[in-house]
């Protein structure tokens, strides 16, 4: 995927969402991974043209595990003349009987107190489309409901919004432009990594796909012009 195709595709999400207001700063969670720094891409150029002029800050959690080198996302971040700031932490401590659950809260709010105290109203995540399908099929498979993440949502514990400008990006053009573009995709030593039950469903939806292709993109479909109030695309 070209680097304007992705502006394409995240401004669509930031507009059927009215995700970005005029004067917004944003915090945006890099993980490391290929979805957060194409996200960091995209939200670095569009704020040269979008017409809601508003600030853009990375911040990383760091877990505390050894050999997590985040040099090549700042040299990134510098190129993109983007404000990097990681944020220490020895989570990887606290996590070791409880898992991905309790990591993902106090990750959470590292991240918050950190864009508080750099005067952030939002924080944007780089969940992308195959995210949004698979949190559907875990709701179906293990709640018995049709549910998944919303596009936008506030977060009234934390004061703060959260934005997802990657939603309409797939797992596949990620890929493609973590490799046109030479991402420095930093490996996650999560040792819970790909042992969950999400790995399971990524997995069964890609044997899915191989069988019915493009059935993800219909599943996609289907959230957003589905049952979920928070998925309406269009103004009312």
């Amino acid at each position: 995927m070209k680097l304007q195709q992705l502006y394409s595709k995240v401004r669509q999400a930031i507009d059927t969402y009215h995700m970005i207001e005029t004067g917004d700063k944003v915090a945006l969670g890099v993980s490391g991974g290929k979805d957060s720094l194409g996200l960091l891409y995209a939200l670095a150029g569009l704020q040269s043209f979008y017409p809601h002029a508003f600030e853009l800050v990375a911040i990383t959690v760091d877990l505390g595990y050894d050999g997590f080198d985040l040099s090549e996302i700042e040299k990134l971040c510098k190129e993109l003349e983007v404000e990097y700031y990681i944020v220490k932490t020895d989570i990887h401590e606290m996590i070791e009987t409880e898992g991905c659950s309790l990591c993902a809260r106090l990750r959470r709010g590292a991240l918050n107190e950190k864009a508080k105290a750099l005067g952030c109203n939002k924080i944007a995540f780089a969940h992308n489309m195959d995210d949004v399908v698979e949190t559907m099929m875990l709701s179906l498979i293990y709640e018995g409901r049709f549910s998944t993440f919303w596009p936008k949502t506030k977060w009234e514990d934390m004061d703060m919004e959260l934005i997802r400008p990657f939603v309409f990006v797939s797992q596949a053009e990620a890929i493609g432009f973590q490799n046109k573009y030479h991402l420095p995709v930093t490996k996650n030593p999560c040792p819970f990594d790909h042992t969950s039950e999400r790995s399971y469903v990524r997995e069964l939806l890609n044997e899915m796909n191989r069988h019915a292709p493009g059935v993800k993109k219909r599943m996609m479909t289907a959230i957003c012009d589905g049952t979920i109030p928070e998925w309406e695309k269009w103004d009312k």
